[in-house]
């Protein structure tokens, strides 16, 4: 449906995952504590903000939107190797464009991260996160794992 490859979204989606890793937030909580406004200005300026160590840039939002240490680490809770931020990211990302028009990219952030699925990318002792995208959508779009 969207661009293929949307590099900002991409970045969005990366920069969620590393912030909620960094303070152990569920991905939706943190799509949440940094709302609709801040959501679409990480989008809009994402092409500038990724020229910046990730960890500044999540700081700076962290500090921002004052969002507090958590107690979700599913990081310590997979028994297998842990996926990095980036690939997460791109899990995202992809859903996102397979799910959503364009110009409903940042009403397409909000819905999937506040959705079901949510938990199940965000399992890491699950495979569903490295499944072939288009099968993702279509569970998304089913409303369950398929």
């Amino acid at each position: 449906m969207g661009t293929k490859n949307n590099s900002m979204l991409f970045y969005t989606c990366s920069l969620i995952e590393f912030i909620g890793r960094t303070k152990k937030k569920k991905r939706k909580e943190v799509v949440g504590l940094l709302g609709r406004d801040i959501l679409e200005r990480i989008y809009e300026y994402a092409d500038v903000l990724h020229c910046e160590p990730i960890e500044k840039v999540a700081a700076e939002f962290i500090e921002e939107c004052q969002i507090k240490d958590g107690i979700f680490d599913n990081e310590a809770d997979c028994k297998y190797n842990v996926p990095d931020y980036w690939t997460i990211g791109e899990v995202y990302e992809r859903l996102i464009e397979d799910s959503y028009s364009d110009e409903d990219i940042l009403e397409g952030i909000w819905d999937v991260y506040h959705s079901w699925i949510d938990d199940s990318i965000s399992d890491y002792n699950t495979d569903f996160y490295y499944q072939p995208r288009d099968y993702i959508a279509a569970c998304y779009a089913k409303g369950y794992v398929l």
